[in-house]
């Protein structure tokens, strides 16, 4: 079956700055997204969700590779230095490209 090539931008950052990646993801060109409550640890700690300010959110934007680079650049530039912020990409082949 014939895929079309994207990039996956995955966005794990704390949940108060969901409102504002939604934003910035339309502002950029992505076409759409997905948000799960996620929770882990790394070089700060843990992070549990026990309460608001703890809450993490995973934000997958599938996307040519110009709005996944643009929108990238503006979460590090914007939110990391504040935030905790985590991005990676990888390369994806979706079915329906149009939906992208």
């Amino acid at each position: 079956m014939l895929t079309h090539a994207k990039k996956l931008l995955v966005i794990i950052a704390e949940a108060a700055l969901e409102k504002q990646l939604v934003r910035d993801a339309r502002r950029f060109g992505a076409l759409g997204y997905t948000i799960y409550d996620v929770r882990g640890g790394g070089e700060t700690g843990e992070r549990a969700a026990q309460w608001d300010a703890d809450r993490l959110i995973e934000m997958k934007v599938i996307c040519d590779d110009s709005v996944a680079i643009g929108l990238a650049e503006h979460v590090l530039q914007t939110y990391a230095p504040n935030f905790a912020v985590t991005l990676f990409t990888a390369e994806v082949g979706v079915f329906r490209p149009q939906k992208f």
